[in-house]
């Protein structure tokens, strides 16, 4: 039977409320631009071992989406801009997409939003036209899919849609996108969706002329005589972060748009910056993530929403070394490209002592590596690197199996603990990669190992050997010489009750 119009939107209302009930969220965005990217499985194994529960890809990457099968993570998957006018023109584009890159890994993985593009109107303005198209088209391919209770579909916005953030309530939408961002808001409204912000207060300060103080845009406490206060509203904000936030909801209402929740679905502070970057350094990123995380954990909103939590998620998991522009543009990540923190962040919000651990992180050679270069990165490490290779001499408790990627392994790590918080790296001309599972195995304890202690598996440091004229020591050498082998569930039962009456 046809349901009646008001009962459907109840429906949508009552999917938003019990979306939006629930403790807010943290969530990490996982970028890929870097030299030396942990496998998928390891990013899966690191963000368990560290509850995070909420994770936004900026495209569908299979191997990705594989690796989070049997989890219990949130994944929010992503159209990439590049694939938006195919996606809105075409609505066969859309259905292929769906079905190629979220109905083939559902109900294993646990995909509950889609990202249509980022910043579109800012970046790509010449496709705004056809966004609301897009958009329509992959929540129509939803539907076909029986998906559209479970996933969620929205398109990231940047603060610069906003010329005026400030005070909150006079914010209002650029004229210049009114048509575009009205047509989204239908249609999140219709669908029961969200509105996607990125909200960078790092730049909200840098670029304010000194207009605001820089604890406003780390969540300090102000002094009373510097508090920020909307002079239209009188609200406080004790915060930039908030008052972002507060601008989406004013300019929403300016629309005649009200109660559609607010996700950050980027937001973040750099930890290193060029010479004209002097606000981006670890003590002012450190304090940004610490203080958003407490904030966005309180589990309340904006002053002009407190009851709508700010479900947030942060820029971002990784260095991503390989960005161009600014050296800020290379330093947004809790962790650097070889696994290790790049500062002390606990993202339950609690003590940094349960921060991202460092010695979770191990060193291996790559499975498809060039025996060569393995053999080159082997003698390095055991001689200039000063690795601890006792355990991988004939006899040793590391010595089996007696192949160089074993070996290299084993060298490899030893020389990355022992270097990581100096600048080492696990690289190795390209051959190695950090992983978070153990590599130990037997009575072959690998550094870094809750079985192994600091001077290199069970072993005392060794007495280095003579240098040769070709590098690395003498016990190098001999290893050189191996002959390598060849070798939303409750929502749709509600919904089927109430269709039985």
């Amino acid at each position: 039977m046809l349901l009646p119009r008001w009962f459907a939107e109840a429906f949508l209302l009552l999917l938003s409320f019990l979306a939006f009930s629930n403790a807010a969220y943290i969530g990490v965005n996982i970028g890929t631009d870097l030299t030396n990217m942990p496998s998928p499985s390891d990013i899966v194994t690191l963000l368990k071992s560290q509850q995070i529960t909420h994770v936004r890809l900026y495209d569908a990457n299979s191997h990705m989406l594989k690796a989070f099968a049997n989890t219990s993570i949130e994944v929010m998957v992503g159209v990439t801009n590049n694939e938006i006018l195919r996606i809105g023109r075409f609505p066969s584009a859309a259905a292929a997409w769906v079905n190629k890159n979220v109905a083939a890994y559902i109900p294993s993985t646990n995909i509950t939003a889609i990202a249509v593009g980022s910043e579109v109107l800012t970046t790509i303005p010449h496709v705004a036209p056809i966004l609301a198209s897009a958009l329509n088209n992959i929540h129509k391919a939803l539907v076909a899919s029986n998906l559209n209770f479970k996933v969620k579909v929205s398109s990231p916005m940047s603060m610069d849609i906003m010329p005026k953030p400030f005070p909150p309530s006079t914010s209002t939408f650029s004229p210049s996108w009114n048509t575009t961002v009205y047509q989204l808001l239908q249609f999140l409204k219709n669908t029961g969706s969200f509105f996607m912000l990125n909200a960078y207060p790092y730049y909200g300060y840098t670029t304010a002329n000194g207009i605001f103080p820089l604890d406003y845009a780390l969540f300090k406490q102000l002094s009373p005589v510097k508090q920020i206060v909307d002079p239209n509203t009188l609200l406080h904000y004790n915060s930039m972060f908030d008052a972002m936030v507060d601008a989406a909801y004013y300019s929403m209402e300016a629309l005649n748009f009200s109660k559609i929740p607010v996700v950050v679905t980027e937001t973040g502070w750099p930890s290193s910056g060029g010479g004209d970057e002097a606000a981006a350094t670890v003590a002012n990123a450190e304090t940004f993530n610490t203080n958003l995380i407490k904030r966005v954990l309180n589990n309340s909103g904006p002053p002009s929403q407190p009851d709508i939590p700010i479900n947030t998620y942060i820029y971002e998991l990784y260095n991503e070394d390989k960005r161009s522009g600014p050296v800020s543009e290379r330093n947004w990540g809790i962790l650097f490209p070889n696994g290790t923190s790049v500062y002390p962040l606990s993202l339950s919000g609690g003590s940094n002592s349960a921060a991202l651990n460092d010695s979770s992180m191990f060193c291996v050679a790559k499975a498809d590596a060039d025996d060569d270069k393995l053999i080159d990165g082997l003698n390095w490490a055991c001689g200039q690197g000063r690795a601890n290779c006792a355990a991988i001499q004939p006899g040793q408790p590391c010595y089996l199996p007696n192949d160089v990627k074993s070996h290299a392994s084993f060298a490899f790590n030893d020389y990355y603990q022992k270097m990581k918080s100096a600048g080492g790296t696990c690289d190795f001309d390209g051959t190695a990669i950090t992983t978070t599972r153990d590599p130990s195995y037997r009575t072959c304890a690998y550094t870094g190992s809750l079985n192994a202690n600091s001077t290199g598996g069970n072993f005392p440091p060794n007495a280095l050997g003579p240098v040769s004229p070709l590098g690395g020591n003498a016990n190098a050498l001999i290893i050189s010489s191996y002959h390598i082998p060849l070798l939303a569930p409750l929502a749709l039962t509600l919904l089927q009750l109430l269709l039985q009456h």
